[in-house]
C-alpha cells in the first residue's frame, strides 16, 4: 500500500518537473521572440523601464518641490509681514517731542534796546559767551531771532536770553553769569535725557561721557523728527526684529541706541555722520559688531551681519513711517533748486541734478571744456560754494560725470 502511493507521487513530481520544463523553455523562447522584435536584450529592457519610472518620478517630485517652494514663499512672505508688523508695534513710543525755538519774545521795543546795549556792548557780549547769532528783523519787533548750527548752543542762548529778560539786570558781567549758570542747567538735563533714554532702552553701563552725548539729542531735530524719540523707537523696533530671527539683540540694542551718535557734532565739517559716529564708537572702545551697526546703517559699506541689517531696517521704519518727519514743501523745492542753481553756475557743466533728497548733487560736465584734469578741482569749488550758500542737515557728495562718446552711421547699400 505504501510503495503504491510512493509511486503515484513519483509520477506526479514527474509530470510536475515536464511542465515546469516546458513552461521555462515557453518563456525563454517568449523572452527571445521580444528581444528579436524590440531589438534589446533583457538588461536593455529593464534599463528602459528603470528610466521611464525614473521619468515619472522625477516629474512627481519635481512637481511636489514647486508646489512645497511656493507654499513656503507664500507662507513666509505672511510671516515676514508679522514679523515687521509686530516689530513696529513695540516701536511704538509715548514720548512726545518738543520743538526747538529760535525766536524768544519781547515785551516792548524798549527791551529790544537794553539788549542791544550802549554801542551794542551786550548783544556783542552775548553773542560771543554763547557762540550764536542774534538776528533783529524789523518785521517782527517784538522778538529776537537767535541763529546757530548747533542746537545746544541755541538752546543755551535761548534759556539765558529769557533770564536775562525776567532779571532785568542786562549788562556784559551779568550776561556771562547767566550764561555760564544757564550752560550748567543746560548740561545737567542733557545728562538726565541720556541717562533715561538709555534707560527706555534697557542699555546699562555706558561711559558717562557718551551717556552724556546721548542726550544731546534732547535738542537735536531731523527734519522735524526729534532723536530720541527716533532712537527709542528703532531701538524697539530692531530688538523685536532680532529676537523673532535669532540675531544678537544686544548688539542690535547698542547699535542704534549709537547709529546717529555722530549727529550731535558739530565741530569740524570733515566727515559725515556716520563716519563721526564710527570715530565716537571707536574713542568708547565699543565692540567691533556695534562699530559695524553704525557704519553700515545707511549702506554706505556692504552689510557685516544680520544685525547691521536690523538696525538699517528699524532706523528706515522710525524714519519712514507716517507723520514721523516733515519738511515744508515749498522750502524743499527751493532747496534743490538753489543746489542744482549753484551746480550749473561753474563753466563748463551741461546739466546738474539734486539726487537723494538733496544728499548727492550730479554735475554732467562738457567733455570739450573740462578735462580730467580738471574734475576734482571743479567738485572741490562746487562743494565748497554749497556748504556756504545752502543749509542742509547733513553732508552733501558731489559727484562730477565727464563723457566722451563718438557715434557713426553706416552706409546704406542700394538692393
Amino acid at each position: 500500500m505504501l510503495e503504491e502511493r510512493e509511486r503515484q507521487i513519483s509520477e506526479k513530481q514527474k509530470l510536475v518537473d515536464e511542465k515546469l520544463e516546458q513552461l521555462d523553455k515557453i518563456r525563454k523562447d517568449l523572452i527571445s521572440k521580444l528581444e528579436k522584435s524590440s531589438q534589446m536584450s533583457t538588461d536593455e529592457a529593464k534599463k528602459v523601464l528603470l528610466e521611464n519610472v525614473e521619468k515619472d518620478l522625477a516629474a512627481e517630485v519635481s512637481r511636489r518641490i514647486k508646489e512645497a517652494e511656493d507654499e513656503i514663499k507664500l507662507q513666509s512672505d505672511e510671516k515676514a509681514k508679522e514679523i515687521l508688523a509686530d516689530a513696529m508695534i513695540h516701536g511704538v513710543t509715548d514720548y512726545i517731542s518738543e520743538f526747538t525755538t529760535s525766536r524768544v519774545k519781547l515785551e516792548d521795543e524798549e527791551m529790544k534796546g537794553r539788549i542791544i546795549g550802549k554801542e551794542g556792548r551786550n548783544v556783542r557780549t552775548f553773542e560771543q559767551v554763547t557762540g550764536v547769532d542774534v538776528v533783529m528783523d524789523d518785521e517782527i519787533p517784538d522778538s529776537l531771532i537767535i541763529s546757530s548750527f548747533d542746537p545746544v548752543r541755541r538752546e543755551i542762548a535761548k534759556v539765558a536770553l529769557e533770564r536775562l529778560i525776567e532779571d532785568g539786570r542786562i549788562q556784559p558781567q551779568r550776561i556771562e553769569e547767566i550764561v555760564e549758570k544757564t550752560k550748567e542747567d543746560i548740561e545737567k538735563l542733557m545728562l538726565q535725557a541720556g541717562e533715561k533714554l538709555c534707560h527706555d532702552a534697557s542699555v546699562y553701563n555706558l561711559p558717562v561721557e557718551l551717556v552724556a552725548l546721548l542726550g544731546r539729542f534732547k535738542y537735536r531735530y531731523s527734519y522735524g523728527q526729534n532723536l530720541i524719540q527716533h532712537t527709542l523707537e528703532e531701538t524697539q523696533i530692531g530688538v523685536a526684529l532680532a529676537k523673532m530671527i535669532g540675531a544678537d539683540a544686544n548688539v542690535v540694542r547698542v547699535g542704534c541706541l549709537l547709529h546717529d551718535i555722530g549727529k550731535i557734532v558739530t565741530e569740524g565739517d570733515e566727515g559725515t555722520h556716520v563716519e563721526k559716529g564710527v570715530q565716537i564708537a571707536h574713542k568708547f572702545n565699543m565692540p567691533e559688531k556695534v562699530v559695524n551697526c553704525i557704519a553700515e546703517h545707511h549702506e554706505d559699506k556692504p552689510f557685516s551681519s544680520i544685525e547691521s541689517i536690523l538696525v538699517c531696517i528699524a532706523d528706515s521704519i522710525s524714519g519712514g513711517r507716517p507723520g514721523a518727519r516733515h519738511e515744508n514743501v515749498q522750502d524743499y523745492i527751493k532747496r534743490m533748486g538753489d543746489l542744482e542753481k549753484i551746480a550749473t553756475s561753474f563753466e563748463g557743466v551741461d546739466k546738474a541734478f539734486a539726487l537723494q533728497a538733496g544728499r548727492e548733487v550730479r554735475v554732467i560736465v562738457v567733455p570739450e571744456r573740462i578735462s580730467d584734469d580738471e574734475l576734482p578741482k571743479l567738485v572741490h569749488d562746487i562743494a565748497s560754494r554749497i556748504s556756504k550758500e545752502v543749509v542742509v542737515p547733513g553732508a552733501i557728495k558731489v559727484t562730477a560725470v565727464r563723457e566722451t562718446r563718438a557715434s557713426e552711421s553706416t552706409m546704406t547699400v542700394p538692393s
